[in-house]
């Protein structure tokens, strides 16, 4: 599974929370930040940890950092030269205290707690394969109901927020590219290849990107997330299968899973921002949140040193003109509360139960300052029973799925259909399938709208959304009759939704 939850942030405000990174003020807006990357092979040493070291930006700074990396019995692997980020191998146990005390360290620590040997999604459950007597059934009803697409019929998702309609009038523009930062994506699947840019896709696992011929697709079938995520955003309309939001926009693949674990490191995460930002992407989709830990609390040094590094290269990719959208999580938290309990961190090694203040331990990237928080809803327009919520931490919604509530279509299946691997088809539902609604909308925003900058575009999506409000009856998402949320807010702006669901059709019109 996957997840994500947020900070406290009012409309546009950034948040104060990552006032440690107020220093990358620096982050440059032209020149790339691509890495320096060691030009041997590196053997594994046992007990070898990675880490993120993270520097002041001038050049003689981080050629001493480098070299006391090496002191300290640290291998170089990637050098971000241009956000002050180094990735580390190392299996000196005192690594991190010995670099954190060298002049010109910033922050640094390590990215998991398990050593490196020779999953964290957020789609909530297991995917559903659609069968062919499914698939049977909803195409009858689709040619019966005049859509282009066989399997449009038991799109509900794209009608909620007006897709279907929004793409006989602007489906998008082929000079915007919404980067997938997931498990990789299938390119060869009939629905994506018209719209696969593989000038813009890479394998970013261990921190270095690799652009070679079909890196960015998925280890196996079961790595499924991202090919997904990528149908529900760009998913041609070619009278094959189904449709995405923003069906005339370029896709690309950035993975960042790492092959053993499926977990989404930080060096991973660094990488795909920055590779996103110097290959010319406009949007990047993260449904995830960036692993070991659910949630990074600045009081322990490791987990400080991952936020900075991550929100290093995030900001980097906003000055680049990349808006960054991310989904809230799974675990049906008030990321607004005054403390919230993590029993899944760490997860790569032993979790233990911690209670977190959400205001001072953040996910990430969603909790960034920047990044676009989505919540997740039904087809009902009612907030999904698993989606984390939050007063001035969601920014909008969109439709994620959710199996309580059963839509009127052929299937009656109430979680998102879209692509998956080896040209099939499947169900999921999540926050990470709600992500992708509002990076397919936002797609849309900068095809009308070519100038706009990342901030303008998260302005954009906000006065484009609808918002129901909060429920007048107690919530109660599963219908066991226990209130599983309170939503707090008003009309206009509130836990449950943000500034509203967000609709395709008016951002087109």
């Amino acid at each position: 599974m996957a997840h994500l939850p947020s900070r406290r942030r009012l409309a546009l405000a950034v948040p104060v929370v990552l006032s440690l990174t107020a220093s990358l003020g620096f982050l440059p807006t032209a020149a790339s930040a691509a890495p320096v990357t060691a030009s041997t092979t590196q053997t594994t040493e046992a007990g070898t940890l990675a880490y993120v070291v993270n520097t002041k930006v001038d050049h003689r700074t981080i050629e001493s950092v480098k070299k006391a990396v090496a002191a300290a019995g640290g291998t170089l692997v990637a050098s971000y030269e241009k956000i002050g980020v180094l990735v580390v191998h190392s299996a000196n146990p005192n690594f991190g205290p010995r670099i954190r005390a060298v002049r010109g360290v910033q922050s640094a620590g390590a990215t998991r707690t398990a050593p490196l040997s020779p999953a964290g999604t957020t789609d909530e459950g297991a995917v559903q394969v659609l069968s062919k007597a499914e698939a049977a059934k909803i195409e009858k009803a689709s040619d019966a109901a005049g859509q282009s697409e066989p399997l449009e019929a038991d799109q509900w998702d794209l009608r909620a927020i007006g897709a279907d309609k929004a793409a006989a009038i602007n489906p998008g523009s082929k000079k915007v590219t919404v980067a997938v930062i997931d498990t990789g994506v299938d390119d060869t699947h009939p629905d994506l290849a018209p719209n696969f840019s593989a000038s813009q896709s890479a394998n970013c696992v261990g921190g270095v990107a690799d652009t070679s011929e079909g890196a960015w697709r998925p280890y196996t079938a079961d790595d499924y997330h991202g090919t997904h995520v990528a149908g529900e955003i760009a998913a041609a309309r070619n009278d094959i299968g189904v449709a995405g939001v923003a069906p005339g926009v370029k896709v690309a693949g950035i993975k960042v899973s790492d092959p053993k674990d499926g977990l989404f490191y930080p060096e991973n995460v660094v990488c795909a921002f920055v590779f996103a930002a110097d290959h010319g992407v406009e949007i990047t989709n993260n449904s995830y949140y960036v692993d070991p830990w659910l949630y990074n609390c600045m009081d322990d040094p490791d987990q400080k040193a991952i936020v900075d590094a991550v929100n290093r290269a995030q900001l980097y990719a906003q000055k680049k003109g990349t808006l960054n959208v991310a989904s809230a999580g799974n675990s049906n938290h008030d990321l607004d509360a005054d403390s919230l309990t993590d029993t899944s961190s760490p997860d790569d090694s032993t979790p233990v139960t911690r209670t977190v203040d959400p205001h001072e331990c953040f996910d990430v990237p969603t909790q960034l300052p920047g990044v676009v928080t989505v919540s997740a809803t039904g087809v009902k327009g009612t907030k999904s029973y698993y989606s984390s919520y939050g007063l001035g931490v969601v920014d909008v919604a969109a439709p994620g799925g959710d199996k309580y509530q059963i839509p009127d279509t052929p299937s009656a299946n109430g979680r998102i259909l879209s692509t998956l691997p080896n040209n099939t088809y499947g169900f999921l539902q999540g926050t990470s399938m709600a992500s992708p609604h509002v990076a397919g909308v936002a797609a849309l925003l900068k095809s009308k709208y070519p100038f706009a900058s990342p901030a303008q575009l998260q302005a954009l999506l906000k006065a484009q959304a609808d918002n129901p409000g909060c429920p007048t009856e107690p919530y109660d998402g599963n219908g066991d009759g226990v209130v599983d949320a309170t939503c707090v807010g008003a009309k206009r702006f509130n836990g449950f939704f943000g500034f509203g669901v967000v609709n395709a059709l008016r951002a087109v019109k």
